[in-house]
């Protein structure tokens, strides 16, 4: 018989070769010289970057034929499937979260029409469904080729991410450029993770920098993550390479609850409540004016000695992270005695105050651990807004409605003390150590003024007068300002039984359409 000629392919079975095509070609990005590119950086894909991020098998992703339509400049002879951002849902350690994932290797990452309509579907689900949003940024900035669409897009996502704030979590992860409008999304979103030396944040580069005021600098120097997480506070962790960064963030997010309707997950543990430390007695100095260091309290209080600390690296007199108590996750303040004496300054009150606010949002009980000898005193403090600033902090813990537990291990002097979860501030418990004091001023200062002009003589003898009043926590608590003077070992045990009690805490604000935080 003769051969038979080629049957053609049905129009479904051509479809089908195609549109096999097409996926395959969305997860080449923008194809294999472009991805040798970036791996030559140091740099991961953004679909290797998911694979970290989420659990096994668990992304579904949207759009990915979705293209751009713009046909100026002979952008319709360029066009990726799906491209130059990845997005849908997945899991991370069983629990549903959105991701976005620009890819570097499609246009520089750079962002479109589509690719915004893309971040903005997934944003708009996760507050419909109540699921959190990561977003992984590595883009060149807006396409130029689209001009207004891109600017367009930009602002769309803003309005998101303003919308979304205190209702679902919001984290960003910085992995390579995010230069000019693109910063003010990971601005607005609640926690930013960068990488030494490959991620930037900045609104004018270098060059422009250098042709405006005429300063060299870095990129590294002007927006790295040592910048961010060092000098402007913009960031919160920066991590030394890409995998660790996605680590992070998995640990970061087991702390958090779904959205702003559910209660923070709930971790089994073998720590018990009754464990007590010893050694708690023995940190803070018999010296009131001797420094130590308040993180061997806070991991000998948390369970298993696991600590999630943000913003490290930055006014590093104040300590803000997350710890569990008998599995609840807990949000922790702490003044630190180890850097300028503890004091409240402007970065540590902004620092301070706005994970204040994040817990309150996503009903995470706030620990507060007082050690703290007042405002930083300077003509810069003042010039700069230590007022305004300083207001800030006292503005978040006043407002909050969640469980506010506070101990004070040592100092709470002045206005400070009103400031750091005072009972007069709506404080649930507040606990002190014996040796702690709570005053207006330390002993020395007070008598200069009450006793000025005596003699040398009679001011040690009033200091010694006035310690034994007011050097130790006890007319705080005949006042009920203090609910207790517990022994430090019993510390862990007495906030997990107050926790206890304050789980189905019911209180809320007078009605409004929103307060005037002093920004």
């Amino acid at each position: 018989l003769a051969a038979l000629p080629p049957q053609p392919m049905s129009r479904v079975a051509q479809f089908r070769t195609d549109l096999e095509k097409l996926k395959s070609q969305a997860l080449k990005g923008g194809g294999e010289k472009r991805i040798e590119a970036q791996h030559a950086k140091g740099k991961l894909t953004a679909r290797e970057r998911l694979e970290i991020l989420l659990d096994e098998g668990s992304m579904i992703e949207f759009d990915q034929l979705l293209e751009h339509r713009c046909v100026e400049f002979g952008m319709e002879k360029t066009k990726f499937p799906g491209d130059s951002v990845v997005t849908g849902h997945g899991t991370i350690n069983g629990r549903p979260v959105f991701f976005f994932s620009q890819d570097f290797t499609v246009l520089g990452g750079s962002l479109s029409e589509a690719h915004s309509l893309k971040i903005q579907k997934i944003m708009d689900k996760a507050m419909q469904l109540g699921v959190p949003v990561i977003g992984l940024n590595d883009s060149g900035g807006a396409r130029i080729q689209e001009g207004v669409d891109s600017l367009g897009g930009y602002a769309e996502i803003f309005q998101r991410n303003v919308l979304a704030s205190g209702v679902v979590p919001q984290i960003s992860v910085i992995l390579g450029p995010c230069a000019g409008g693109a910063v003010y999304s990971p601005a607005l979103t609640d926690f930013i993770i960068m990488v030494e030396e490959t991620s930037h944040l900045f609104i004018t580069g270098p060059q422009v920098v250098k042709t405006v005021t005429h300063e060299e600098v870095t990129a590294d120097e002007l927006g790295g993550a040592g910048t961010h997480t060092k000098l402007s506070g913009v960031a919160h962790l920066a991590a030394e390479n890409e995998l660790e960064a996605l680590l992070s963030t998995r640990r970061l997010f087991q702390y958090l609850p779904l959205s702003n309707k559910e209660q923070p997950p709930r971790r089994y543990t073998t720590d018990s409540r009754w464990r007590q430390d010893d050694s708690l007695s023995r940190i803070v100095p018999e010296d009131p004016n001797a420094p130590y260091d308040m993180h061997e309290i806070i991991y000998k209080l948390v369970d298993d000695y696991d600590f999630y600390e943000v913003m490290p690296n930055y006014a590093q007199n104040i300590i803000a992270g997350f710890g569990r108590l008998e599995g609840r996750t807990v949000g922790i303040i702490a003044n630190q005695p180890k850097h300028l004496a503890g004091c409240l300054d402007i970065n540590a009150s902004g620092k301070a105050g706005r994970f204040v606010r994040f817990c309150d949002s996503f009903n995470i009980p706030i620990i507060t651990l007082v050690d703290v000898p007042g405002f930083l005193p300077g003509v810069s403090q003042e010039h700069n807004g230590i007022i305004r600033h300083g207001a800030k902090l006292l503005y978040a813990y006043a407002e909050a409605t969640v469980p506010k537990l506070t101990v004070i291990t040592r100092k709470a002097y002045g206005g400070a003390y009103d400031v750091m979860a005072s009972k007069h501030l709506r404080g649930d418990i507040n606990l002190a150590w014996p040796n702690s004091e709570i005053a207006v001023m330390g002993a020395p200062g007070a008598v200069n003024i009450i006793f000025r002009g005596r003699s040398k003589e009679e001011l040690e003898v009033e200091v010694e007068n006035y310690s034994r009043l007011f050097a130790n926590p006890l007319t705080a608590a005949r006042r009920g300002f203090i609910d207790d003077v517990i022994e430090p070992p019993t510390t862990r045990t007495r906030l997990c039984q107050e926790l206890d009690s304050l789980m189905n805490k019911q209180l809320s604000n007078p009605p409004k359409k929103h307060g005037n935080i002093p920004l």
